[in-house]
């Protein structure tokens, strides 16, 4: 009875993160497609270099304020509630995008969709992670990152299967339009999926987190984390709501910024000027627009498959060894693209090399720095902090992803292939040294523990260097 009860926890809780990650399908659909999108679409639209990273970006610039907007509605009105109304404006939006007789329009309404991109980055991971028990945290966090990449996947295979069989004006309408589909699935899956415990309980709902949890822990594991996170949010009752002003306490404000730094870190990478613009880099080296929908096929399937790899890992190897492997794997790759694409110049093996330097780029990116990231930014917060923290630290994601979306095609105008990542290599080895520094490791413990980590660091940190109370405790030791 007692195993048939386990299956039936593990089972019940399996179906909310298939559910909760359809958010995260969305996310890599949406930024993706524009990848395949993008040609026939500028040829429709006559888009200039700067327009073409107009369009491409401003659904990045949405998703920053989708970022922090969804953060703060995720915390007042439950995480659950909060995907729902995400999924109705990840639909309108798609549609508005799909039948957008202009520039003016597009840009309107892939802003709206970067809204619900943002909105779900957030929203999606926190309340996995608030959903898994510790020790199964990383690896169910991280199925949303498998969920980002299999929708990119979906939207290569989509563009070059309409790209191929399809021709003249409109094409790209049709790659737009399939995100309809998985939007209403979430929102009707949503309608089944229990709230978020932890955010029951701070808002004094007690009862009725106990009764989720024990649809998705033992009797013994609900009762022992329902104590854990009263206990955690008893630590915090003093700090109310979470705001800019929190960050005057040290150990909060330390948080808040290793968040900040692991967000603009990981996308400062470059790996989006892959995935939005991988068919354009490829149609550079030589490959003709067809062949480069195909080839960016190999991009999603190597991305998938480093995903499940980066799943596995995590479950075996700590947050921070996975963040520096993948740092140092794909700023050696970005070299290596722009010390080949300016030796091996315009001949004809240069399409298959650049190919295969994407793929090695992207193994390296969505095999351990992609998991690390969503983890380690569901983890490090605490409660109260969770929705404000994560709001802020992917605001700064998105803002990087904005930049670089937005100049990369105008850098690969104006510069070209080899100096464009000659730059993003030279911030990888910028990136290594932050994240040696400042990257905490959080693998095997609790939320709880994790938090009082950085509180017990902060107090210990003051009373070291405390003026006359640490001369005091120096003259004590003899």
């Amino acid at each position: 009875m007692n195993k048939q009860a386990n299956q039936n926890h593990i089972s019940f809780l399996s179906t909310i993160v298939l559910v909760s990650t359809f958010g995260g399908l969305l996310f890599g659909y949406d930024t993706g497609v524009i990848n395949g999108a993008l040609p026939y679409m500028s040829d429709d639209f006559n888009l200039t270099s700067f327009t073409e990273g107009l369009v491409t970006s401003v659904l990045l610039l949405g998703a920053a304020v989708g970022a922090v907007f969804g953060g703060r509605l995720s915390d007042g009105i439950g995480r659950r509630k909060n995907i729902l109304f995400l999924s109705i404006l990840f639909f309108i939006a798609t549609l508005g995008c799909t039948l957008s007789p202009s520039v003016t329009g597009m840009v309107i309404f892939r802003f709206l969709l970067g809204m619900a991109v943002g909105g779900a980055s957030v929203a999606v991971p926190t309340f996995i992670a608030e959903m898994s028990p510790s020790d199964r945290r990383g690896q169910l966090v991280t199925r949303n990152e498998l969920m980002i990449v299999g929708g990119q996947l979906l939207a290569f295979v989509f563009n070059a299967i309409l790209g191929n069989l399809l021709s003249g004006e409109g094409v790209w309408r049709y790659m737009l339009g399939i995100a309809g589909a998985p939007a209403i699935l979430l929102f009707f899956g949503m309608l089944k999926v229990p709230e978020s415990p932890r955010w029951l309980v701070k808002k004094g709902r007690n009862e009725e987190a106990l009764r989720i949890l024990r649809k998705i822990r033992t009797e013994e594991q609900a009762l022992t984390e329902l104590k854990e996170i009263q206990t955690a949010l008893a630590a915090e009752s003093d700090l109310k709501e979470a705001s800019f002003k929190d960050l005057t306490v040290p150990w909060m404000r330390r948080i808040v910024f290793i968040g900040i730094a692991i967000a603009i870190v990981t996308q400062a990478t470059g790996v989006n000027s892959i995935m939005y613009y991988g068919t354009e880099i490829l149609r550079q080296a030589g490959f003709a627009t067809s062949a480069a929908l195909i080839g960016n096929v190999a991009n999603g399937v190597i991305s998938v498959l480093a995903t499940i790899v980066g799943i596995w890992l995590l479950g075996r190897v700590g947050r921070r060894p996975m963040m520096l492997t993948g740092l140092t794997g794909t700023t050696l790759t970005l070299l290596l693209i722009g010390i080949l694409s300016s030796t091996v110049g315009s001949s004809e093996a240069l399409p298959y090399v650049m190919l295969a330097l994407t793929i090695t780029f992207l193994a390296f990116m969505q095999g351990a720095i992609g998991p690390v990231l969503w983890v380690s930014l569901s983890e490090i917060f605490p409660s109260r902090l969770r929705g404000f923290g994560m709001g802020v630290s992917v605001f700064f994601l998105w803002m990087t992803n904005f930049v670089i979306g937005l100049l990369f095609p105008v850098m690969l105008d104006k510069m070209g292939l080899s100096v464009t990542f000659f730059i993003f290599a030279g911030v990888g080895c910028v990136s290594i040294f932050l994240m040696a520094k400042f990257l905490p490791e959080t693998k095997g413990r609790t939320l709880e523990e994790i938090e009082e980590s950085f509180r017990t660091y902060y107090d210990d940190k003051t009373d070291k260097y405390d003026g006359i109370n640490h001369i005091k405790s120096q003259v004590n030791k003899f």
